[in-house]
């Protein structure tokens, strides 16, 4: 059985078989390969308006500000304060103002200088010594029987006597007094050990963290004799000191000193006996000294901090002896001792103040602002006054060529692409181009509705 096939009349001019050419439109992706040439586009269109979604994934990031956008804006600020030449020009008097923005200019420079060197400066230890004056003084207090002023009902009272150990700077110009006990690390008072025994003979004071400064020390003790006592006293060096062994001591000719200048001392020492190795830099060559106080021939520089610090013992203390009289004819004798001690150098806190005056500098940012404005305004005064000159010179050629500057900024703020007046005629639709362009558009628009379908549905059309 076959069945019946429908004729149609056949299209004069074609061939039987033969299909009717699609004159029209292009539907599908375009053809060709995207590397390869292409049909020429519509004069004056840019290719992202042919591609939205190529447009859509082309989409630029916001890039973070960099430092050097930022010192860029401090030059811009710094700029903004210059008056431009032609005011200059009009204004003769404004020289005064471009040479104390000159001076000015200077000044923060020769700051900023002096900022850096006393940051560095006050990293260092300042330092200077003073004369530290102590007093040593004791009183006497007899045994008193009973019924006499001052006596005790039950009997006699004891008799005592008390120690004072004070002190303080001469000639300190500083306001703040410091306080005595804030110089030393300890303070050790040793009685005679046949009065007062092995076990009471010691009286002993050690600084530490929850320590109160006071202005001096007391001790009180019952006795009716004359006391041989002996003060040990151990200053409270900032940065500490250490006392190096004798031997090396006598070579580098450093007794007492902070671990930094024993350091440079040593290394001093090296370096002009040439000691290092001249090959292995890294490494000592010991003389007959050295192998004598470090045990060896040869050693590293890293090694020496582990060396030295077995040659390194606390300084000696303050040793001073007294006699606590009893002599009632001798109640008030004092003794004065004047010892060297390093205290802070005056000049620190003078360049602690300068730093801190100097970064809170509010008023000085106010009148930035100030300047900035004015300059701004004078800037917006002198540009009235170019466009009121100009119309002035020659009003028609001023109005002709402010509306042709016009008509550029309103083409440039609308983003008109093409001309209007040639898309007017049909013609222009009739160029090589226009097939591709229609595919293309015809192909984004089923592209976008496939993909609102998609999302719709919530399945992938395939």
């Amino acid at each position: 059985y076959t069945p019946p096939v429908a004729h149609f009349p056949q299209r004069p001019g074609m061939s039987p078989g033969s299909r009717m050419p699609m004159t029209g439109l292009q539907v599908g992706p375009p053809a060709g390969s995207p590397f390869g040439p292409a049909a020429p586009l519509r004069p004056g269109m840019p290719p992202t308006m042919m591609d939205p979604f190529r447009k859509r994934l082309l989409v630029p990031q916001p890039q973070p500000p960099m430092p050097a956008q930022r010192r860029g804006l401090k030059r811009r600020k710094m700029a903004d304060k210059v008056l431009p030449q032609r005011i200059r020009e009009l204004v003769p008097e404004s020289q005064a103002y471009m040479d104390l923005l000159a001076f000015e200019r200077k000044l923060d420079q020769t700051i900023a200088r002096k900022r850096m060197e006393i940051q560095e400066a006050i990293k260092k230890p300042l330092t200077q010594k003073r004369k530290l004056r102590i007093y040593i003084s004791n009183t006497f207090s007899p045994s008193k029987a009973e019924g006499t002023p001052g006596g005790t009902p039950a009997g006699d009272k004891v008799a005592s006597w008390e120690l004072r150990v004070e002190g303080k700077l001469l000639d300190d110009p500083s306001k703040q007094k410091r306080k005595f006990s804030s110089f030393f690390k300890s303070l050790v008072i040793e009685l005679d050990k046949e009065l007062y025994g092995p076990d009471n003979h010691l009286v002993e004071w050690h600084r530490m963290p929850t320590t109160q400064e006071t202005d001096g020390f007391q001790v009180k003790r019952p006795g009716d004799l004359n006391v041989k006592c002996t003060l040990l006293l151990m200053l409270d060096h900032q940065p500490p000191q250490y006392k190096l062994d004798p031997r090396l001591a006598r070579l580098l000719g450093v007794h007492t000193q902070t671990r930094a200048a024993i350091m440079q001392a040593l290394w001093l020492y090296i370096k002009h006996n040439q000691l290092q190795d001249g090959h292995e830099r890294e490494y000592i060559n010991c003389n007959r000294y050295f192998r004598q106080i470090f045990s060896c021939g040869r050693l590293r520089f890293s090694e020496i901090p582990m060396k030295l610090a077995g040659l390194l013992q606390h300084p000696d203390p303050i040793v001073i002896n007294h006699v606590i009289s009893v002599d009632p004819n001798d109640q008030k004798k004092t003794a004065c001792y004047d010892i060297d001690v390093e205290v802070d150098d005056p000049l620190k806190a003078q360049m602690s103040n300068f730093l801190a005056s100097t970064t809170n500098q509010q008023e000085i940012a106010s009148l930035d602002v100030k300047i900035h404005e004015t300059i701004e305004s004078i800037n917006q005064l002198k540009t009235q006054r170019d466009f009121m000159l100009s119309f002035s010179t020659d009003p028609q050629d001023f109005i002709q060529e402010w509306l042709r500057s016009q008509r550029r900024d309103l083409k440039i703020i609308t983003d008109v692409i093409g001309n209007p007046e040639e898309e007017r005629r049909a013609a222009f639709y009739h160029q090589p181009w226009a097939q591709e362009a229609v595919g293309r558009h015809i192909f984004a628009k089923v592209q976008q509705r496939r993909q609102e379908l998609e999302q719709v549905l919530g399945i992938r059309l395939t």
